[in-house]
């Protein structure tokens, strides 16, 4: 590999970001039976998702609606400042960029579908450290409850 195939090949992975999967475990709120599933994240706030239920597979997409993490600017202040002795002395302060954890987690929906047409709605609540919960839904009204792990991060 020359020079130049290296250079755009490294340029090529960097642009294409890391990809995380999931592992999805759900336990129906009837029974102790356990179903599986995975998701994956391409660091966009949303991605592919599907779930196998009783072998029938639910397949679809899930979308962040809240993001675990927020960055945001703090200001700083300067200004003249004193005492009652009228003496006075030049107080300042910088600002800079502060990256803050959502406290509740980031929140997730997913919806999907089988072959012949029967829905699954899902919510989920993860932290940036790639474990979460949340629930899923059955077109009959059955609620699961459901596990996240991250299981691999790879890069595409």
């Amino acid at each position: 590999m020359n020079h130049r195939t290296a250079i755009l090949a490294a340029a090529a992975l960097a642009l294409g970001g890391c990809a995380t999967t999931y592992q999805l475990t759900l336990m129906p709120r009837n029974s102790g039976n356990l179903y599986y599933g995975t998701a994956t994240d391409s660091n966009s706030g949303e991605g592919a998702i599907s779930i196998t239920v009783d072998g029938i597979t639910y397949n679809g997409t899930w979308v962040q609606v809240t993001p675990d993490r927020t960055t945001g600017y703090i200001g700083g202040a300067a200004g003249w400042g004193g005492g009652w002795g009228g003496g006075g002395r030049w107080v300042g302060g910088s600002g800079g960029w502060v990256s803050v954890d959502n406290p509740y987690g980031g929140r997730s929906t997913a919806l999907l579908r089988s072959a012949d047409g029967q829905g699954l709605r899902c919510d989920f609540v993860g932290s940036a450290q790639g474990y979460g919960g949340g629930s899923c839904r059955d077109d009959k009204g059955l609620i699961y409850d459901v596990q996240i792990r991250s299981v691999a991060t790879e890069t595409k």
